[in-house]
């Protein structure tokens, strides 16, 4: 199920001359966020080193919502570049520039230049729990079984 929301935009200066995210596809979940670096200063990532890339926006999610910011997975597979606190998390009332943080995990040094699809935009629904303090859980046929136990 889809839903359509409206989500206020506002561009930075460093961000003028670049488009806004948009869906590639008619079913994508996620809108490329480009980099929002100076022309004639790209940014250059060492391996191993992280940065926090600029995208000269800042957005109004609506109440009930919240943005995450994903890798792209042609950078991860062709550069080693992921986001390192994946999925970083925009929340409803946040309304500073949202940046990313990438980080080098490729071979070579990555050159990110102005206007670079650098990660992904999800807008999607959240849900607030209750959390309940209790003495003991209800038992379930997994248990208390961690990391690899579910593929016995």
């Amino acid at each position: 199920m889809t839903h359509d929301i409206t989500v206020d935009v506002q561009r930075l200066p460093h961000a003028e001359g670049l488009a806004l995210p948009a869906y590639q596809t008619a079913h994508a979940a996620g809108m490329d966020l480009l980099a929002a670096v100076p022309d004639d200063k790209p940014l250059i990532m060492q391996t191993g080193q992280r940065a926090l890339v600029p995208t000269g926006l800042m957005i109004a999610v609506p109440p009930g919502f919240e943005a995450q910011v994903r890798p792209r997975s042609g950078l991860a597979l062709k550069h080693g570049v992921t986001v390192l606190n994946s999925p970083g998390t925009v929340d409803a009332d946040y309304r500073g520039e949202v940046s990313v943080l990438l980080i080098n995990h490729g071979e070579e040094p990555f050159t990110i230049r102005r206007g670079e699809r650098i990660a992904q935009l999800i807008i999607a629904a959240v849900a607030q729990a209750n959390l309940v303090a209790v003495t003991s859980l209800p038992p379930t046929d997994r248990g208390s079984g961690g990391f690899g136990s579910t593929g016995r």
